[in-house]
């Protein structure tokens, strides 16, 4: 069963997300009397968390529990806040490029996975992740070329360093969603004297604007996931569709990726690494975000994030 966290009467709770209501864990506990520990960390109940035990074990007891008594003690979910569901990532990395026909609609060759190795950036998880819901706001300084990007994130579940791909998805606490919105036209003093990095560096900050990640609405649990390269996914703005890829399609799978990163980076619980986009950005069809539009970024077996634009 998918978690989430939320905000109900200005506090924040972990409850079992279910698309349109949510099912408060401590509720859920009270109705099929088992104890579960009570923890704001959302990551605390997944795997690799200490109280995961005891979420099987409700889980086991729910499905034995009529579903009216259920939806009884159960949120709709335009009656709450949801939140990102890790509050405060320690690490928020995220790739670039790794679908080849992303690659390709930007007007680059893709190469063969032995010949390259993932690009990974960071995020600054403070000032860019966005709860579900919330609106992404455009930028004063650049606002002309505001994209969005679809894509599967990976939360990490165990301390990990230097483990082998074949091991990898042992580490893995859940997946989530998150929407890499880019600015693909910021250029810092348009008068400036170019050096050979500038354009990097205007690719880069374009990524780091306030609001720029949104993420939700909720984590599937690693342990009820057997292979992450199996799911859909499709964004839409104002309803109409942009991307409609598989995860199948990365040139980097999940558990290549926490190779390499793990390879020189210690990976710790709660961290979050975003997988990259697949094809259907705005950049290739001369299409950009703009006030009034609404997003929404889905995966199967996770759900709908949804983010207006401000």
């Amino acid at each position: 069963m998918r978690l989430c966290r939320y905000l109900f009467n200005d506090r924040s709770y972990v409850g079992f997300y279910n698309d349109e209501s949510v099912l408060p864990l401590l509720a859920a506990a009270v109705i099929a009397e088992v104890k579960v520990p009570e923890s704001n960390l959302l990551t605390d109940y997944l795997p690799g968390g200490p109280h995961r035990n005891a979420i099987v074990g409700l889980q086991h007891k729910l499905a034995e529990i009529d579903a009216a008594k259920i939806e009884g003690v159960s949120l709709s979910v335009s009656d709450i806040q949801l939140q990102v569901p890790v509050e405060a990532p320690g690490k928020l990395l995220l790739l670039a490029g790794n679908y080849s026909k992303h690659i390709e609609e930007g007007g680059g060759k893709a190469e063969e996975r032995a010949r390259t190795f993932p690009y990974v950036f960071m995020k600054p998880p403070a000032t860019t992740l966005t709860n579900p819901g919330d609106p992404v706001k455009i930028p004063a300084v650049s606002p002309d070329q505001i994209d969005w990007e679809l894509e599967l994130a990976i939360v990490i579940g165990r301390e990990c360093k230097g483990v082998s791909e074949a091991d990898a998805l042992n580490y893995v606490a859940g997946y989530t969603v998150i929407n890499d919105i880019s600015d693909r036209a910021f250029h810092p003093n348009p008068e400036r004297n170019d050096r050979p990095k500038d354009g990097f560096f205007d690719w880069l900050h374009g990524k780091w604007h306030d609001t720029f990640c949104p993420m939700g609405p909720a984590i599937l649990p690693a342990d009820e996931l057997a292979d992450p390269q199996t799911l859909k996914m499709k964004l839409t703005v104002n309803d109409t569709v942009e991307q409609d890829a598989s995860t199948a399609e990365m040139v980097f799978p999940v558990a290549a990726i926490i190779e390499f990163i793990s390879s020189f980076v210690t990976l710790s619980p709660g961290d979050v690494i975003s997988t990259g986009t697949p094809d259907g950005v705005g950049k290739a069809k001369g299409k950009f975000l703009k006030a009034g539009d609404q997003m929404e970024a889905w995966i199967e077996g996770i759900g709908s994030l949804r983010n207006p634009v401000v």
